[in-house]
């Protein structure tokens, strides 16, 4: 049977320290509402708190659970994340969940309310507990490598929000967080745990795993979905805390039973009605089935689920130690008494009701001994713990437990009765503490109990038990104990009626003492329990007395004569080794031997040697031993059936030199009657006599005595050298033995305590291998990201250091100063440049160095491009210079455009001059068609503009000189000497001008002469 370690005494759980789940308070209506609305109200107290724990390889888990997280709706549950952190690096786990989730990520602070909708980080080096609603965070008290943070808050936050507490278990090392989902399930909660296929390391998720609580194993990224689904089944309705009164429930309720003592053989009916309602209700929600009829029906369908309800009406909630005070109580109180009148040797026997795992039951044992070893006594200690759970009895069977119990456990208990298991995530309890305890499968509703008990620890069971079964169980617990014998219950428990039977010896402990029962209570309780014991008619084997002893000789004539003469003649002998266990036996040896007390096995002779022969076997066979011949030992007087009978001894070395041969020596001891000492012959009747007289007859008793205490000091003084010498071997191997002993104790401690240390770091270091792995990806892209920045910009950008050595550089840099990817490390004076009449690049850089003032200059290239350079220190975040930034900017069309711009403000003045100009001004090509025409030409000729261009100079010089005049002008702009003509113009009226001309020639970029400039002014003759 199992218990629960619940204190409340309404809490409902089977019986068995695999507990079925208390009941809990109900989330009400308006909690329902809060849940759905949870966004909109950052007040609400009623709301899921998911616990998530993880260790090495938790960075990845954390991000594919937050990205399984859906992008639109909000879960209406708080996260907390629980990792194992490097004390003394700062943690970026919350700057890298916020990229995956849209939630709030907070980093938490002491005392900090926890508000739906957003996720909480453990700050490094902190313990972390959740109170009512708030987090706490403690400075660990565990030293550095023996931290179990998950654990710790998972039970924290279990006692704190009972069925609303949700527990995850992510990838890791170690054990942390296995007894934490105990604790969750205890409360009514539920627990997640990661497969171990998608996990990075399975440590943590295949302990939690094992120990059968885990109600989902999911891949992280699937982990969001089902939480959605199992919490809005559970909260997202009218929970409901007792049993619906209606007989269809009822009904279907006795089906469960039915079903349940079908498939496990266990009967459930008399357990209180809310306990297995409200474990059925939390497995509908596993299941999201609505209602529990729909739920009989799958259990019909689905074996597996009534082992896994089975399962959960026995969570196995117990540590060592639990409740310490209950245990000072024992240990100071009752152990001791239980040693009290009773001699050495003398049994104490404990019976450890529903001990689940068998941590309670160890931890009575571990009493036990510390006890025996105070007392300096060796008794026969006996501890029967039982329970109907059959895997939490191998578990308790195997005496292997993980880590985690090392914060139960004081540090020297755990050293003296337990041992570090290879791989350092369990331990392992020592083997003569183990050999105290037997435990077995066992059903305390209808299995007998044990019986002359000193001690029945039966805590937290009978809570979970209806009224009448309760009643059944006490005058039981009676039955079994002995007169004054002890009896622990539970800190919520008591013997009800029956203080006839118990007296209260602590009642704060729950510890009572057995009382005589003196009117006959307990006789009609204990037949229910006990089975009909009849008495077994118990037959003789029948004879069959017409059997005949059938002898078939097989054996040749010359074989069956020698076997008939050995039995006839050949005295009584032994085959034995040389320490004298006898491996053949011939002859009647009863007069010589006798069978020794005490388990039968192999004999040996010497022990089984009568009176009076023992020390001359023994100091006989020494002799043979010794000098490997034969020994001879005789008139040896032995005390046979009162009287005395003399043996002849002799023992003789066995020949071993066959193929078939004995790899050890053997000895044959041959046994047989000495010959009565007869007077010597031919002496007179007168010295006949005299032999006879008093005298003489003492005489021969004081030489017969005189050689039997030779041999007796012979058979001593040999047996006493070989006690010395094997003292003085044992004496120096056990002073080694103890001194190796005590080196490997010491050098253990030191390995398990850096091992420990080591396991811690090694997950912090993963922890923190993680992070920077993630943030050397995100450097990577930055990288990336930056290095097609700059090349896309087209920017020349060069790097150096103080030493003005070239430590990067961008593609576009390579045109303007001439690097390869081998010049990164060479002093930037080494490369040459590509810039015309600069010269000043080194000097320029070392000034902004030393200024730490910006520099920008306009240089232009051999291929004539322009570019603007602007030389600025480098500075790091941290606002340190650690070099110059030499940056070109391609100014080039910017440079044309202020060329062209001059050029157009120099043609802008010059058009100014001629349009404002009093004197005509044209522009002749070289054919004499006008290409420019000013105001004063139209005034003076009255032409318009767009009629002159469309004109040709020789329509305006009157006939006779046209020809001539067009070619003096050609040749007069040639002519360097700057001197006007005359000549005659016509105008638009026909009218004949007088015209003075200045003529000069227009060339293009290359020197040719391509137009004609002239200014014309009119004169009177």
């Amino acid at each position: 049977m199992k218990k629960s370690k619940k204190k409340n005494p309404s809490d409902s759980v089977a019986p068995t320290d695999t507990a079925v789940e208390p009941q809990l308070p109900s989330v009400n209506s308006s909690a329902t509402a809060e849940v759905e609305s949870a966004s909109d109200s950052p007040v609400t107290k009623s709301f899921p708190i998911v616990g998530i724990g993880a260790s090495a390889g938790g960075l990845s888990a954390f991000e594919a659970f937050f990205s399984g997280m859906p992008s639109v709706k909000d879960p209406g549950m708080a996260f907390v994340l629980v990792q194992h952190l490097a004390p003394d690096h700062k943690s970026i786990l919350s700057e890298l969940i916020r990229r995956y989730t849209r939630m709030q990520v907070f980093e938490v602070e002491d005392g900090m309310q926890v508000k739906p909708n957003c996720a909480y980080i453990i700050p490094p080096n902190h313990d972390m507990a959740f109170i009512q609603g708030a987090l706490h965070l403690l400075e660990p008290l565990a030293p550095h490598g023996q931290r179990l943070p998950i654990n710790y808050f998972f039970k924290t936050l279990a006692d704190d929000q009972r069925e609303l507490a949700i527990g995850i278990i992510l990838s890791g090392t170690g054990s942390d967080g296995t007894l934490g989902i105990r604790a969750i399930k205890d409360a009514g909660g539920m627990v997640m745990a990661q497969n171990t296929d998608s996990s990075e390391f399975d440590g943590m998720p295949s302990s939690a795993i094992a120990t059968g609580l885990v109600d989902y194993q999911l891949a992280a990224d699937e982990m969001p979905g089902k939480l959605m689904a199992y919490v809005s089944h559970a909260f997202g309705r009218l929970p409901r805390s007792n049993v619906p009164d209606t007989p269809t429930t009822d009904n279907i309720l006795k089906k469960i039973f039915i079903l349940l003592r079908s498939q496990t053989g266990h009967d459930f009916a008399q357990y209180k009605p809310n306990t297995i309602y409200r474990r059925i209700e939390r497995r509908m929600a596993v299941h999201q089935i609505k209602a529990i009829d729909v739920y009989f029906k799958f259990m019909q369908q689905t074996p597996s689920e009534v082992d896994a309800l089975f399962r959960d009406l026995l969570i196995g909630v117990t540590h060592f130690f639990r409740d310490r005070k209950v245990f000072e109580v024992l240990e100071q109180q009752i152990i001791p008494r239980l040693f009290e009148d009773k001699p050495a040797g003398s049994a104490i026997r404990i019976w450890s009701v529903g001990c689940s795992t068998g941590e309670e039951a160890y931890s009575l044992a571990i009493l036990l001994m510390e006890r025996m070893e105070t007392l300096k006594q060796s008794y026969t200690v006996q501890v029967f713990a039982t329970d109907i759970d059959s895997r939490a009895i191998d578990t308790a069977r195997s005496g292997v437990y993980p880590s985690s119990i090392a914060e139960d456990i004081s540090a020297e208990r755990l050293a003296r009765f337990f041992t570090l298991e290879p791989g350092g995530q369990s331990y392992r309890l020592h083997k003569n503490l183990r050999d105290l305890l037997v435990f077995s499968e066992q059903d305390l509703i209808k299995d007998p109990p044990f019986s002359r008990l000193d001690l029945i620890s039966c805590r937290n069971l009978l809570i979970y038990l209806d009224t009448s079964l309760q009643k059944k169980l006490i005058p039981l617990f009676h039955y079994a104990l002995s007169p004054g014998a002890w009896l622990l219950l539970g800190t919520s428990e008591g013997v009800g009626e029956f203080d006839s039977l118990f007296a209260a010896m602590d009642r704060k402990a729950k510890i009572y003492q057995r009382k005589e029962d003196f009117l006959g209570l307990k006789r009609g309780s204990i037949n229910r329990f006990l089975p009909n014991m009849t008495a077994r008619e118990v037959g003789m084997p029948n004879r069959d007395v017409s059997t005949k002893t059938k002898f078939e000789s097989t054996l040749p004539l010359k074989q069956l004569m020698e076997q008939t003469l050995i039995k006839r003649i050949a005295p009584a002998s032994a085959l034995v080794n040389a320490a004298g266990d006898i491996l053949y036996l011939h002859g009647r040896s009863g007069m010589y031997l006798e069978p020794v007390a005490g388990e039968a096995g192999v004999q040996n002779i010497l022990k089984m040697a009568r009176e009076g022969l023992r020390p001359s076997l023994s100091n006989t066979l020494h002799q043979a031993v010794s000098t490997q011949h034969s020994s001879h030992a005789p008139q040896i007087k032995v005390k046979t059936n009162g009287d005395y009978t003399l043996v002849d001894v002799s023992i003789h070395p066995v020949p071993t030199s066959g193929p078939d041969s004995p790899d050890t020596p053997l000895y044959l001891v041959i046994l047989k009657d000495a010959p009565t000492p007869v007077a010597p012959s031919g002496r007179d009747d007168g010295l006949s006599k005299s032999a006879n007289t008093p005298t003489a007859a003492a005489e021969a008793r004081i030489e017969e005595l005189t050689l039997e205490l030779r041999a007796k000091d012979e058979y001593l003084q040999s047996t006493h050298e070989e006690l010395e010498s094997s003292n003085e071997e044992l004496k120096s191997s056990n002073e080694e033995m103890q001194s190796i002993n005590e080196e490997l104790q010491s050098t253990n401690e030191e390995l398990e305590t850096s091992k420990e240390e080591l396991q811690s770091v090694n997950e912090e270091l993963a922890t923190v291998n993680n992070e920077l792995q993630t943030k050397v990806t995100d450097l990577s892209q930055a990288n990336n990201d930056m290095n097609n920045l700059l090349a896309g910009t087209g920017v020349g950008t060069v790097f150096v250091d103080f030493k003005l050595r070239i430590v990067r550089f961008t593609p576009a840099a390579c045109d303007i100063i001439n690097l390869i990817a081998s010049d990164v490390g060479r002093p930037v004076a080494h490369i040459v440049s590509n810039l015309k009449n600069y010269n000043s690049l080194v000097a320029d850089i070392s000034s902004v160095l030393d200024t730490l003032t910006p520099k920008q200059v306009d240089v232009q290239t051999e291929q004539e491009q322009w570019f603007s350079m602007r030389i600025q220190p480098y500075r790091t975040l941290d606002n340190v210079i650690e070099g110059a930034v030499i940056s070109f900017t391609d100014i080039s069309p910017r440079v044309l455009a202020e060329q062209a711009l001059n050029k157009a403000r120099d043609e802008l003045r010059l058009a100014v001059l001629v349009r404002d100009s009093l004197d005509a001004i044209t522009l002749l090509g070289m054919d004499g068609r006008i290409l420019a025409w000013n105001p004063a030409a139209e005034r003076l000729y009255g032409w318009n503009e767009v009629q002159a261009l469309q004109m040709n100079v020789r329509q305006m010089i009157p006939e006779p000189l046209s020809e001539k005049s067009f070619d003096t002008l050609l040749k007069q702009s040639r002519n360097e000497a700057f001197q006007p003509i005359q000549s005659q113009r016509l105008t638009q009226s026909g009218a004949v001008l007088h015209v003075s001309i200045l003529i000069s020639a227009v060339y293009d970029e290359s020197g040719k002469m391509y137009a004609i400039s002239t200014i014309e002014r009119c004169f009177k003759d």
